[in-house]
């Protein structure tokens, strides 16, 4: 199954990083978070990839047109100017490469890439986020449903550590960012059917995906949630991307597969 990945924001609350590059360029343990997110759908089977360009597009594309040559071992020889390949470490991906414009809203950059989808179900997700969700349950979660669309949900989690205590004002201990229970956002990781071309309308360059799209599949009911009660992150701020560096470096990444 084809893999649309939203990669053309700007990446405005990590500006420190994305002045230089995309925010699916920057580098986790080395590798683009785009690549890690790839890896995840690799893993399930899914290698074919669509990805929606924007903000410093030809970047994401130089880094995959020259993929090979970065991940193997090479003599260079400078007086003939060959080179010859000793090893290699390249991926079974093929990735369809699409400008959706630098400013289109992610309902427009859905829009475009949709002839590229040859009008079959694909999966959907957002360039910025790493989890360990199972696509394997997801998928068969999204074909019992009999829906157009399938989100994964995740508990949202609170910004900020709280403290628990008794009536009297003792406190009695710290929780770090607790999950927020009964609440659930966006955690992206999609499953579309060809029908959603219905919900894209004309006007869609304007429109974000999370708003006129899904606020109609929901009235409609054709869109269901698949809970995840696992790890799921976004990469919003240098803060987030610090952390999962530091679960990298640690080998305690539970998106890596």
């Amino acid at each position: 199954m084809k893999v649309v990945i939203f990669a053309g924001g700007r990446g405005t609350r990590i500006s420190e990083e994305s002045q230089l590059r995309p925010k699916p360029m920057i580098a986790i343990g080395g590798k683009p978070i785009l690549w890690h997110i790839m890896k995840i759908y690799a893993a399930y089977g899914h290698n074919e990839f669509i990805i929606c360009l924007g903000y410093k597009g030809w970047m994401i594309k130089e880094y995959f047109i020259n993929y090979y040559l970065h991940n193997a071992n090479l003599t260079v020889d400078l007086a003939n100017n060959s080179v010859e390949v000793h090893d290699n470490f390249a991926e079974p991906f093929k990735i369809t490469l699409v400008e959706t414009g630098l400013d289109t809203m992610t309902a427009g950059r859905l829009r475009r890439v949709l002839p590229y989808t040859h009008n079959e179900p694909f999966m959907l997700t957002y360039g910025d986020g790493v989890s360990d969700v199972n696509l394997d349950k997801l998928l068969q979660f999204h074909q019992d449903s009999g829906r157009i669309c399938t989100m994964t949900a995740i508990q949202a989690t609170s910004r900020f550590g709280v403290i628990k205590m008794k009536d009297n004002g003792q406190i009695t201990s710290f929780e770090e960012k607790p999950a927020d229970s009964g609440t659930w956002i966006n955690g992206g990781f999609f499953v579309l059917n060809p029908e959603i071309k219905n919900y894209l309308h004309d006007d869609a360059d304007n429109i974000m995906w999370e708003r006129q799209p899904l606020d109609d599949l929901a009235r409609d009911g054709q869109i269901a949630a698949y809970r995840h009660n696992y790890f799921w992150k976004a990469m919003d701020t240098l803060r987030d991307k610090e952390e999962l560096e530091g679960l990298w470096e640690k080998g305690n990444a539970p998106w890596k597969v």
